[in-house]
């Protein structure tokens, strides 16, 4: 039985003890994720299966998951033009966990709007949901609504993202910084492998205000500083991209790449979605150069097998959601969490406080890899392998 499978049995199991139904109530600092023995610096190097690119028209945000009132728990995503797992991935996911503990709940989007975002929270603590789950759009906001969630007596808990300066109870996400040094080595391997000496780097960072891509940073800078620092290795530029928009990441790089006299040999981009507007621009100049991704999307993994992109990060959303589902049953109940699954803790700077944390482990997939993503039930194999892609399926054993 696998970790997922494990998870899913324990919360069904903890779900029948009774949880109650819920009545109305009236009532950029960076931050370090530090795993069991192992630090942000250093986090473990063991790897288990499983944030990106734009969604396509055709997925729809989902409004509510559960038909709203009454919900016990309620979920806010952030958007999703920043990456297409919140509806692709998460959404589906959590609402099979919190379906297999028969627990009721309202997932909403934000749509990348801060005001939407705080005006849903303020409407799931009237609502009375007994545990609120939050992707924040930026701190402050994030903050906000769980401010006012713990004036109403209502746990919170960071998912995915970690709220600097909030008070949530408990963070669920994956070791970010493990993240960025999968890009990092990821990025290296392929420089080996298309023996380029001294190769020129262009550094596609992730949106300043989520802490993450200060997290995913500090991986991949710990492999490339000291390249740098070498003379092994050439930087080029560096350069943030405000809300991961995809839109902004591609001009952004058009212009980098235009101050680099137009000669890069290896891009970092912090996700697919960044990714995909890197090869597009690639393209268009008729240039050939291993990029990173992240989220293992749809898109992120045909550009895999194309080799188009060096890789991608696989982060097994459906162990985040499980974990998430398990806490906010605990809450409810007010039951302490078991150790074996709050496995870390994330330090908030700006809050001076560790929170505690259940840590994922991320797996850097390249071509003969995207059968595990696949295998884990995050990707549909009818998806990815469509026309030239299809040919390079069969040839990497992907169905």
């Amino acid at each position: 039985m696998n970790k997922t499978a494990i998870r899913l049995v324990a919360v069904a199991a903890v779900a029948g003890l009774g949880v109650a139904g819920c009545s109305s109530k009236k009532a950029s600092t960076a931050a370090s994720s530090t795993p069991p023995a192992a630090t942000s610096a250093a986090p473990s190097a063991s790897a288990s299966a499983s944030a990106s690119s734009s969604a396509p028209a055709s997925v729809a945000p989902s409004s509510s998951a559960a038909g709203g009132g009454g919900a016990q728990v309620g979920v806010i995503l952030p958007d999703t033009q920043s990456s297409s797992r919140w509806e692709q991935q998460d959404t589906p996911n959590l609402k099979k966990a919190f379906a297999a503990a028969n627990i009721k709940v309202d997932i909403q989007n934000a749509l990348g709007d801060k005001a939407k975002f705080v005006s849903i929270g303020q409407s799931m603590i009237q609502e009375g949901v007994k545990v609120l789950i939050i992707v924040d759009l930026d701190s402050p906001s994030g903050a906000q609504v769980e401010s006012a969630a713990a004036a109403a007596g209502i746990k919170t808990i960071d998912y995915d993202r970690l709220t600097l300066g909030g008070s949530a109870s408990y963070y669920v996400s994956f070791d970010n910084v493990k993240v960025g040094q999968l890009q990092g080595s990821g990025l290296v391997a392929c420089m080996t492998a298309a023996k380029i000496a001294k190769p020129n780097i262009i550094e596609l960072k992730g949106s300043p205000t989520d802490n993450n891509a200060t997290l995913f940073a500090q991986g991949y800078d710990g492999v490339l500083n000291p390249l740098y620092a070498s003379g092994k290795y050439v930087k080029k530029g560096e350069q943030a991209v405000p809300n991961w928009d995809n839109a902004q990441a591609g001009t952004i790089f058009e212009n980098m790449l235009t101050a680099a006299g137009g000669k890069v040999d290896g891009v970092i981009a912090a996700n697919d979605g960044m990714g995909q507007s890197v090869i597009t621009v690639l393209k268009k100049h008729g240039i050939k150069a291993p990029i990173t991704g992240q989220d293992a999307t749809v898109p992120g993994l045909q550009s895999v097998l194309r080799g188009d992109q060096c890789g991608t990060v696989f982060k097994d959303t459906s162990l985040e959601a499980t974990g998430a589902a398990t806490l906010a049953i605990d809450l409810i109940q007010g039951k302490t969490p078991d150790s074996t699954l709050v496995n870390g803790k994330t330090h908030d700077s700006q809050a001076n406080k560790d929170v505690p944390s259940v840590l994922e482990t991320p797996v850097w997939i390249t071509a003969d890899k995207v059968q595990d993503v696949v295998k884990a039930g995050q990707a549909d194999p009818k998806a990815i392998c469509t026309a030239d892609v299809a040919a390079l399926c069969t040839k990497n054993g992907v169905s």
